[in-house]
């Protein structure tokens, strides 16, 4: 009697999680640009809090761009 081929049920591999960014809290002195709307902003005070603070305007987060001194 001939064997009866079993499907085997195809599992893809886990996934690995997403490697963590190391995320670098706003320090005094740093600046940041609205990529959008040119809006600019200067961390004057450092805040302490355990939590990484997000700078939004246009609904989207501000990229971190060097402070120039006038």
């Amino acid at each position: 009697m001939p064997e009866k081929k079993v499907a085997k049920k195809i599992t893809g591999k886990k996934a690995k999680p997403a490697p963590k960014k190391k995320v670098s809290k706003p320090q005094k002195g740093q600046g940041y640009e609205c990529s959008l709307c040119g809006y600019r902003i200067i961390v004057d005070e450092v805040c302490g809090c355990a939590t990484e603070h997000v700078f939004l305007c246009c609904g989207k987060p501000m990229k971190r761009k060097r402070a120039t001194k006038k």
